[in-house]
């Protein structure tokens, strides 16, 4: 798996003081060994520098170990448990600045104590399982920094669905169907397919699809439409072509046994969206849309329905192609689900290339802003019973300089009476997007003043505010409180 640059530095880091402590050598005493200065050996002991190659010999002259020893990411049994925690994210998923907490601080507490690493790891745990994270939770947030980390564009994959369409004979024009994919299956690889062969009970009302491997059988639900249809056998088409055997058989999944299953039907999943929206023929589509200067919504789904996919795999797909082939780094996916008459917006699944963009997801119960695209377009779908709504602004956040064009589908959960589901993209505005996206512009575009969670928005005029500002109220008396005191100890100081 690949890893963050900066978690790389800090296990570098962590290795080095490890080492040092174990020969019982003082910064001063490793200085004078290597001939780096100690100020320099702190700041990479601190994860805050990374030294080039012939600093790196120097270092493994001096404690009598192997070049291939220091680089290697791999940590001895004390620190290999933190070192899991670094690649896997985990801390980017946990509000450890709720705590007055940095990562950076957490990592010193570690280097400086490693025999209290397990303990350490447990009240990391216990924060995540207050906040609601479950192994699966886990599991999904290193799924989401590995894709980050990749800028989610996975070039091996995107050859394999070229190869595997090659090799089938399948359309790379983005007309391929469900017929063109079962027919592979059966043929190639020996699939019995039951359609409606998910028995009807309420339990099951989140199964689209049910594999058998012992009888390579593919059951489906009777729900699912043409493009639901073409993805679960594009997805089924990916796990055999690629080899992948340690997967979960359900669709959607109720549970992952370990991180394998994770990545292979993220893997799967990957592949069927490079087969289904070929990435040639979407990328010369987009470009026709960009180029203009007013936004055309009706180009924008000419181009949707040119593939034979969802609202929400076509907004996937675009995070593949958009950083990748147009350079557009800054972006952010949110997908929100709702329930008709509860004042309640779930985010279910988000991604952010290649930093944390502004709207995130947050684990405190805090409500998300009512001005967000995804929110105002669900909520419009879900009242006015649509079976498909779409709207597109700029936000603009409040007390930041950050602007985001963001683009929002919604539409009806097919499987859950009374839910709806929204899909959004956006991308942070900046003189290069201004190049890339003519429309950025456009008059037309609505800009409006959005904050995060009502909870930390300084918005005053907000219309749609369904909590009021505790957490900058809280912020603000405590500065009150602490100018206070300070006066009191200057007074009887």
């Amino acid at each position: 798996m690949a890893i963050a640059e900066e978690y790389i530095k800090l296990i570098f880091g962590l290795k080095i003081k490890q080492i040092r402590t174990d020969k019982e050598l003082s910064l001063f005493g490793l200085s004078k060994l290597c001939g780096l200065s100690k100020s320099y050996l702190n700041e990479i002991e601190k994860g805050k520098k990374y030294p080039k190659t012939d600093k790196i010999i120097k270092l493994a002259e001096a404690f009598d170990v192997s070049y291939d020893q220091l680089v290697s990411l791999k940590l001895d049994k004390n620190l290999a448990p933190i070192g899991e925690i670094l690649q896997s994210g985990i801390l980017d998923e946990i509000p450890l600045e709720l705590f007055g907490i940095q990562q950076s601080d957490l990592i010193d507490i570690i280097a400086n104590a490693p025999s209290k690493v397990n303990a350490f790891i447990s009240t990391i745990i216990e924060i995540a399982q207050h906040y609601n994270m479950s192994r699966e939770g886990f599991y999904l947030a290193s799924l989401r920094s590995y894709q980050e980390a990749q800028n989610n564009f996975f070039k091996d994959l995107e050859e394999k669905a070229v190869q595997c369409a090659n090799s089938y004979q399948l359309d790379l024009t983005g007309k391929v169907t469900s017929n063109d994919l079962e027919e592979v299956l059966k043929e190639e690889y020996g699939y019995t397919i039951i359609s409606e062969g998910i028995p009807n009970h309420e339990e099951l009302d989140n199964l689209r699809s049910v594999f058998v491997p012992a009888s390579k059988t593919l059951l489906l639900s009777n729900g699912v439409d043409e493009a639901q249809k073409t993805f679960i056998y594009a997805k089924e088409l990916g796990y055999q072509y690629l080899n992948i055997t340690d997967r979960p058989y359900t669709f959607s999944w109720i549970k992952y046994d370990n991180f394998d299953e994770v990545l292979h039907n993220f893997y799967a999943s990957y592949f069927a969206g490079a087969l289904i929206i070929p990435r040639n023929h979407l990328k010369e589509h987009l470009k026709g849309l960009f180029s203009i200067n007013r936004f055309s919504e009706s180009d924008f789904h000419k181009i949707m329905k040119l593939y034979n996919a969802s609202p929400e795999s076509f907004y996937q797909r675009l995070t593949n192609i958009l950083p990748q082939d147009f350079g557009m780094q800054n972006v952010f996916f949110l997908r929100f689900t709702h329930k008709l008459g509860i004042e309640k917006f779930n985010l279910v699944k988000e991604l952010h290339i290649t930093h944390q963009q502004q709207p995130h997801a947050n684990e405190t119960n805090e409500h998300y802003c009512r001005r967000w695209m995804a929110i105002k377009t669900l909520k419009r779908a879900a009242i006015e019973d649509l079976e498909y709504a779409f709207n597109i602004q700029i936000s603009d956040y409040e007390s930041t300089d950050q602007e985001y064009l963001v683009f929002t589908s919604a539409t009806k959960d097919p499987f859950k009476k009374g839910y709806y589901r929204s899909i959004g993209i956006g991308f942070l505005i900046s003189p290069a997007l201004e190049k890339k996206i003519g429309f950025v512009a456009d008059p037309k575009i609505p800009k409006v003043k959005v904050g995060v969670t009502c909870e930390s928005c300084s918005v005053i005029d907000c219309d749609v505010r369904v909590a009021p500002p505790k957490r900058l109220q809280t912020k603000e008396k405590n500065k009150k409180t602490s100018l206070l005191v300070d006066e009191i100890l200057k007074q009887y100081s």
